[in-house]
């Protein structure tokens, strides 16, 4: 444990498990507590987990991802709890899902197809195709395959789309009852000759994730240019469920319209996209969270019912901003969890600090969140705080971990979530700490999981503690408030299937040389879904430029590349195509370019004379307006010439220069946009704009004067690209 105290609940909830796991001693009065919490009947108890990603599949039935899962499947909270319903994030944008999500108007599936594994009940697997134990277990391995099967991501064709049961090795195809059979060819034939469903190519793919697909739009029984409804969704999602031996009605998407999430962080910047947090190293605490709905999401009636009339509600330990806030973000469900007056709430929180979204918090950007931290989100993000959502929390206690797992993951940055008890007990939750990970895990990977069946103690014994005296709804303390911004639901541009073609579309006219470059640009214009296809549109082409041939000038800068206005290419280094990682940045730099097109009209560096002793003069003149390509209106470019430090002269329209004193250094807005650009989308890319920009790390009212007047520019800067050039900012509106 993390304090000296160690709560009455707490020793309970180690002695269940000790009764349950090991042989070591447990005091008289808490053997004879645990073995009543043991028999203490669940059977009955309706419970509703909410989350996504892989902890909350791990806490419903363990980890199906995992090659070991089909030894052991009937684990965790589905055991204990018959009457389980999971509400389910449909946010995801990674990996097989992102790719459905170019082609299809749909929600991300990938968390649910992890769902119906571990909600496998292999009891009801037996019934339904009438079955012995030993064809069962094989039945469970040979489901377990073809749902985890990922195709290489060079695959252009394959077999096992039209025959999923090809994806199996050949042993276990012979234990798959015909029922089954037939649907996995059914849903494969739809995949493969469906004239309603675009050909998707396999490369990447997790076959589970087709077939789940294949099974919501047979049940949708309509073209793919709408998103399925949710009764559509229920219907496809609820033929796998029973066709593998998951309860069928207890899996719910939170909605049925598709979003993405977008993401503001403290120094103003505006992103979207989930798959984003990890990768982009911000450096600045993400502020705020909110979802760009594609229409109004509707709302999910089998969901919020069983919210309603739960007895216990969990909220799954799982990534902050891109898990567990979002499915509460979705119109109606936080309200469902607090009308329930009598259901006990539990918010079970992660065993590290997450990089990306916990990594750093307001109060000090040197550490991690704590628990009080986690809570203080969820006040910032949901419409009416946290109030009425949870009644504890629950965290690992880490102390049985050995001390050379823990230092490794810290040689990894990986940090334990601390669970600070004062704070989070000011606040009016109950905090809880438990020894709730897999010892069996640790050994056989090292890596450090939620134990399914240790979990699913805690919460029985958490119920039982709440069935024998009543947790009240915490009482709002002084650190609650309404959230500082509008409601959390946007209306969003468009599908992003709809995105992508447009995106297509765009380039459609435009020469590749390489030809291959064009899938390069493609690929990071998704990853950075903020780039607007009228962006794309700017460009007629990409070429390289071989080393013999590139005289492009380094006196400004090392940026291997740059938009030609003259015949609107970009054109880029040939040195860059060794290095994919530089290739992307330089490539974002010059897209950024592009946007302001051809604008000048004469540019020149005017060096001091005599009159002009020790001081050189930039100056610029701009093109009229009619004969310009700059996808700027005057006033934006107007505006954002003077955030490049520019001085418009008083009597000569167009006319703007900038006077630099000895040897100061200066960036030309051309390139200073293009940096700008590439550093708002993801700072990764232009690593040398965060030493531009670095002021923003330090509160306004410690600057001096200077100071605080740079501190300004660049925030202003920074609002201008997410208002003007990207055209975000309604996450963030006060």
């Amino acid at each position: 444990m993390n304090s000296e105290y160690i709560s009455p609940i707490e020793q309970l909830i180690d002695a269940v498990i000790s009764c349950r796991y090991s042989s070591a001693p447990v005091a008289p009065v808490l053997q004879s507590m645990a073995e009543e919490v043991l028999s203490f009947d669940c059977a009955g108890k309706r419970v509703v987990l909410l989350g996504g990603g892989t902890g909350l599949s791990t806490v419903v039935g363990g980890n199906s991802q995992l090659a070991q899962w089909p030894e052991n499947p009937n684990t965790g909270l589905k055991q204990l709890f018959p009457l389980l319903d999971v509400i389910v994030c449909t946010t995801d944008d990674g990996r097989s899902t992102g790719k459905l999500l170019k082609q299809l108007p749909m929600i991300g599936i990938g968390d649910i197809r992890k769902l119906c594994l571990s909600m496998i009940v292999p009891g009801r697997l037996q019934e339904t195709y009438r079955i012995d134990r030993h064809a069962r277990r094989d039945l469970i391995g040979l489901i377990h395959a073809l749902f985890n099967h990922r195709f290489a991501e060079d695959t252009w064709d394959a077999p096992q789309i039209a025959d999923p049961l090809l994806a199996a090795p050949e042993p276990l195809r012979r234990v798959c009852p015909e029922p089954l059979r037939k649907l996995l060819h059914e849903l494969g034939d739809f995949l493969a000759h469906s004239s309603t469903l675009p050909r998707i190519a396999p490369g990447g793919h997790c076959l589970g994730n087709l077939l789940l697909t294949a099974s919501i739009f047979i049940a949708a029984d309509a073209c793919c240019e709408r998103p399925p409804s949710i009764t559509a969704l229920r219907r496809g999602i609820d033929r796998i469920a029973h066709a593998i031996g998951a309860p069928p009605g207890s899996l719910h998407p939170a909605t049925a319209a598709p979003g993405q999430l977008v993401f503001r962080y403290a120094n103003g910047v505006e992103v979207h996209g989930q798959s984003k947090t990890s990768t982009a190293q911000r450096g600045f605490p993400i502020e705020r969270v909110c979802i760009e709905f594609y229409k109004k999401p509707s709302i999910n009636a089998g969901a919020i019912r069983a919210l309603r009339t739960a007895d216990l509600i969990i909220l799954a330990p799982g990534s902050l901003y891109t898990s567990s806030i979002p499915v509460l973000l979705v119109p109606a469900i936080a309200d469902a969890i607090r009308e329930n007056r009598h259901a006990l709430k539990i918010l079970a929180a992660n065993f590290w600090v997450e990089e990306g979204e916990t990594d750093i918090t307001h109060s000090d950007k040197r550490r991690g969140f704590r628990v009080s931290e986690l809570l203080d989100a969820y006040e910032r993000n949901i419409t009416g705080g946290r109030s009425g959502l949870f009644h504890c929390v629950l965290s690992a206690n880490l102390d049985h971990i050995p001390g050379t797992i823990l230092r490794n993951y810290a040689f990894e940055g990986k940090r334990p979530l601390y669970l600070d008890r004062p704070r989070v007990e000011d606040m009016g939750i109950i905090p809880v700490e438990a020894g709730i990970s897999s010892i069996e895990h640790l050994k056989l990977s090292g890596f450090i999981h939620h134990d399914p069946q240790k979990f699913s103690l805690a919460v029985r014994t958490l119920l039982y503690a709440h069935s024998q005296a009543p947790v009240n709804l915490p009482r709002p303390s002084a650190h609650s408030s309404e959230p500082v911004f509008k409601p959390a639901v946007l209306r969003g541009r468009h599908l992003l299937c709809e995105y992508w073609s447009a995106v297509n579309a765009a380039l459609a006219s435009c020469v590749f040389e390489p030809a291959y470059l064009r899938d390069t640009l493609l690929e990071l214009v998704w990853k950075n879904r903020d780039i607007r296809p009228e962006h794309v549109a700017c460009i007629s082409g990409l070429r390289v430029i071989d080393a013999r041939n590139w005289d492009r000038s380094t006196a400004w800068d090392n940026v291997l590349g740059y938009f030609d206005p003259q015949d609107s290419c970009c054109k880029i280094h040939s040195q860059l195509l060794a290095d994919p990682g530089r290739l992307n940045s330089n490539l974002l730099i010059v897209l950024g370019e592009s946007i302001l097109g051809r604008y000048i009209q004469d540019r020149k560096l005017i060096e001091p004379d005599d009159e002009c002793w020790g001081s050189r003069c930039f100056e610029i003149t701009l093109l009229e307006p009619s004969r310009r390509t700059c996808l700027l209106s005057p006033q934006d470019l107007h505006d954002y010439l003077i955030l490049a430090r520019m001085v418009a002269h008083p009597h000569t329209p167009g006319m703007y220069k900038i006077t630099l004193n000895d040897d100061d250094g200066f960036i030309p807005p051309g390139l200073l946009f293009g940096l700008m650009y590439a550093w708002y989308l993801d700072n990764t890319y232009a690593p040398v704009m965060e030493n531009e920009m670095s002021v923003l790390h330090l509160p306004e009212k410690t600057l001096i004067p200077h100071q605080v007047q740079e501190y300004r520019r660049k925030k202003a800067l920074v609002d201008f690209f997410r208002t003007r050039v990207f055209k975000n900012g309604t996450c963030g509106s006060a």
